[in-house]
């Protein structure tokens, strides 16, 4: 019988307007009938929104919204997530392409695996320049593009909060359920993806697709460009959301073997801010490292179910 579960697709754009047409009929074009296409311009100040109107002109039925000012994309997500009718969520950036098999595979592998507790699938990415040409893979692969190092699967809680199972969040499926109970992403962070894990790996199992998924455009605007450039204005909030999200993550945390799982980041964290000058930063993540000492050290953990 033919799963007749409803994808939402959720494209974010803001200032894409050399990719965004061939994003949206990335999802148009899935080998999946049941997609649901929802578009949100964070008020793009080149000709992005002009460019979405003219195609929606051939598919009325999609929804777009538009913001007055630029949100972010943690608003603008959980803005578009409150007309979602489908039963999974894909987070959709405009310089993305699905691959026209994404959709169904991703359907595929919440229907044949054996977790109890299935939230999120993902699968592996194919990294492309700004003209569309092959870079590299997310999780490197061998000849036959499969990859080389296994990815944990079921409940990777520790390894996410360690840093050692990182993710590939483009490729990436999740119940709509998932993101109801979680009440969307925190709109007080300026990304998303890390708290995101955290929190839901926290309640729900993961499992991987050996499969490349999507094509992750690297453009000069990137979240993951701005992760790295200290002249850009996000890369302070980048940071401070960092210090947030583990914040959060410790008090998610129940056991000593999870505590000790993220000092590694917190370890991290002291580096990082310390060699960019950001001392009052640097104070706070020093802050952490020392309440994960007393917590470690004296505090009494109660054994409780996942």
């Amino acid at each position: 019988m033919q799963n007749k579960s409803l994808v939402t697709v959720i494209c974010l754009c803001y200032n894409h307007e050399n990719f965004v047409t061939e994003s949206l009929f990335s999802v148009i074009n899935q080998d999946y009938e049941f997609v649901e296409l929802i578009i949100v311009d964070d008020s793009s100040t080149d000709n992005s929104k002009n460019i979405i109107k003219k195609w929606l002109l051939d598919y009325p039925k999609v929804k777009f919204i538009t913001n007055e000012t630029n949100l972010g994309n943690t608003k603008s997500f959980n803005k578009a997530l409150q007309f979602a009718t489908g039963d999974y969520i894909i987070d959709l950036a405009a310089d993305d392409v699905l691959l026209p098999n994404c959709i169904s595979l991703q359907i595929k592998a919440f229907e044949k695996n054996s977790f109890k507790n299935l939230g999120i699938v993902y699968g592996n990415a194919e990294l492309i320049t700004e003209k569309g040409d092959f870079d590299s893979y997310y999780f490197p692969v061998d000849q036959n593009r499969k990859i080389i190092e296994k990815r944990q699967t079921g409940n990777i809680y520790l390894s996410v909060l360690s840093g050692g199972n990182c993710m590939c969040s483009v490729s990436s499926m999740a119940k709509k359920s998932v993101y109801d109970l979680l009440k969307g992403y925190d709109e007080n962070l300026s990304y998303e993806d890390l708290d995101f894990w955290i929190r839901a790996s926290r309640l729900y199992e993961f499992d991987f697709i050996d499969e490349i998924l999507i094509k992750k455009r690297i453009s000069n605007n990137s979240l993951t460009n701005n992760f790295y450039d200290h002249h850009t204005a996000n890369f302070k909030k980048i940071n401070l959301s960092t210090y947030l999200i583990l914040k959060k993550a410790i008090k998610l945390n129940r056991t000593k073997e999870e505590d000790l799982a993220i000092q590694k980041r917190v370890h991290h964290e002291i580096i990082h801010t310390f060699k960019i000058g950001d001392y009052n930063l640097l104070s706070k993540n020093i802050g952490l490292r020392f309440w994960l000492f007393w917590r470690t050290h004296l505090k009494k953990y109660e054994i409780r179910n996942r």
